[in-house]
């Protein structure tokens, strides 16, 4: 640096007129700064020395630029190449590596969602008569160490009368929510009353439907169950049990604040219209005594039992796989929609007339209704979606219904579709006589059924449909094809405008995600019959991959045997 910057000032003093040069040089060689001429000679210098200065580190710079231009341009491009190549290499096979345990790791190091895992294997094709992942979980409904034993009859708080309503299914949501209400009550809870004035006109009681020993001694360190209330008592009261309606999805605290003050005050309440009464946001204790209410203590006469595991083998025995479908294409069912499915002026007075029996029900228009997903599929849709699926024309169906809508006539395409084509009364005709009166009996039948076929299909979201999905989820996710309505209305529409291949590829792209899958199970606060999420558990992992035995699975697997014992 220091002989540049010699030759660069000898390069400047040459440059310096010699007029100018004489001024400015001094016998002791140095330069003057005095005097009159020197002020700007100074100036002159100190301009010339900075453009000179400036000059050079700009030549530096191009310099360097340029050499390390030519240094970059040396650098062969297959070594460029070559370098992306193993980045990209390096990328692919560390995702690749975290794809393939994710699951390993879920399981040891990160406390994740009981379905979550699933989130990203979507994409892969579906078996469509049985989920692999559903042996990862089971129900687990059992009681935690620190619940409090059942309060005996004569330290409760009085007796809770309840009044079930609706058909079936909804009387059992009714029944499973009474005997929660009891247990946070500290009430007696006398066996349900059901309903004998619904649509279906059926006068059968609870101990013609539900086997009333099993449901007492099952929950027995759950609540107190008693079959009435015992006549000393009801001679004691001043007056009739006190009648009331709670609002629909009551929380705790409104039967707290509002049914115990009577309760205690009064020793017996009724509670009338009871569908539906209590919230779905319980704590977890509370959420599980529903599961072992609903999937464990109301179990079938032993009569309704038989018939089904009737008809069950006779299905298991022509075919090792069987469907059942829960058509819901009654003629109220179809009313209610406020749907049209193509039977023109006949079919529209029919069903509007229906419609009448509903004060309350709004004009509806079947086309936006059809577009919302809301209108239940025709049996030929149904079975078209089947086919679509990879069902093949061999397999067996079991057909849970009622009144079919258009009878024969409506039923045809789908058994064209599928000419191993079964009911109840196909199956059990002698059997099924002495329940044939009892509408209640006959649909406790088809539960049965439907609830050990290898698959079920609904065709609506009723209560039918809800309990039989939630209680498959509980069982281990067996395979519940719900139709995505809303999405499969739309691609009917335009059915002759493709191939069957084209067609079967989109019905497949529209049932993901209503196949049953546990990722289809997403926990729900507005629908616990349907998700029981808070009773549905992970089977733990050994070391080597595999899955622990969990000794609650076995229990809950035995206690859904309808033949089994009463826990002690």
């Amino acid at each position: 640096m220091g002989v540049g910057m010699a030759k660069e000032a000898s390069r400047f003093i040459s440059s310096i007129p010699p007029a100018n040069l004489a001024l400015l040089q001094q016998p002791n060689g140095k330069v003057s700064t005095t005097g009159g001429g020197g002020g700007k000679v100074q100036s002159v210098l100190h301009q010339q020395q900075q453009h000179n200065e400036w000059c050079w580190w700009r030549g530096r710079w191009r310099s360097s630029a340029a050499q390390g231009l030519m240094q970059r341009r040396k650098i062969p491009w297959s070594l460029i190449c070559g370098l992306m190549l193993f980045a990209l290499g390096m990328v692919s096979l560390f995702t690749g590596h975290m794809a393939s345990d994710l699951e390993w790791y879920s399981q040891r190091l990160v406390k994740r969602s009981l379905y979550s895992r699933f989130s990203v294997i979507r994409r892969e094709p579906i078996d469509i008569w049985r989920s692999k992942y559903s042996k990862m979980f089971y129900g687990c409904s059992e009681r935690g160490r620190k619940y409090a034993p059942a309060t005996s009859e004569r330290k409760s708080n009085g007796y809770l009368l309840i009044a079930a309503s609706g058909g079936l299914n909804q009387e059992r949501t009714g029944i499973t929510d009474a005997v929660v209400v009891a247990r946070f009550l500290n009430a007696t809870l006398v066996v349900p009353e059901l309903d004998h004035h619904s649509y279906w006109k059926d006068d059968s009681d609870f101990v013609d439907i539900f086997d009333v020993d099993w449901f007492i001694s099952y929950l027995a360190k759950d609540v107190t169950i008693v079959k009435r209330v015992p006549d000393k008592v009801m001679r004691s009261m001043d007056k009739p049990p006190y009648t009331m309606r709670v609002p629909r999805k009551s929380p705790p605290e409104y039967y707290m604040d509002q049914v115990l003050p009577i309760l205690l005050r009064r020793q017996v309440v009724q509670l009338t219209k009871f569908d539906y009464r209590l919230g779905y946001e319980l704590d977890e204790e509370l959420q599980k005594l529903r599961c072992r209410v609903n999937y464990h203590a109301l179990r079938f006469t032993k009569p309704i039992r038989e018939v089904g595991r009737k008809i069950v083998m006779k299905m298991k025995t022509m075919a090792t796989r069987f469907i059942a479908i829960h058509l819901r294409f009654e003629p109220d069912m179809l009313a209610f929609s406020g749907c049209y499915f193509g039977g023109g002026d006949k079919e529209r007075f029919e069903l509007s007339q229906i419609r009448k029996r509903w004060d309350t029900l709004p004009d509806l228009s079947p086309e936006d209704e059809r577009a919302r997903g809301k209108c239940p599929l025709t049996p030929h849709e149904v079975g078209l979606m089947l086919r679509a699926l990879g069902f093949a024309n061999d397999t067996y169906l079991y057909v849970a219904s009622g009144e079919i809508y258009g009878g024969e006539e409506t039923l045809r395409p789908l058994k064209e579709l599928f000419p191993n084509f079964y009911t109840k009364e196909m199956l059990a005709d002698q059997d099924l006589k002495p329940l044939l009166p009892y509408s209640s009996r006959l649909a406790a039948v088809d539960y049965i059924v439907c609830d050990e076929s290898d698959v079920f299909v609904t065709n609506n979201n009723g209560n039918m449909a809800k309990i039989l999905a939630g209680r498959r989820r509980y069982a281990g996710h067996k395979r519940t094809i719900r139709p995505n309505a809303k999405r499969l209305s739309a691609l009917f529409l335009k059915r002759q405008k493709m191939d069957w291949e084209t067609f079967s590829k989109k019905v497949k792209s529209c049932q993901r995600g209503f196949m049953g899958e546990p990722d289809d199970s997403k926990p729900s606060k507005s629908e616990f019959h349907e998700h029981p999420a808070s009773c549905i558990c992970e089977k733990p992992f050994t070391e080597d991959g595999n899955f622990k035995e969990d000794p609650t699975y076995s229990q809950n697997r035995s206690s859904l045997n309808p033949n089994a014992r009463p826990q002690k």
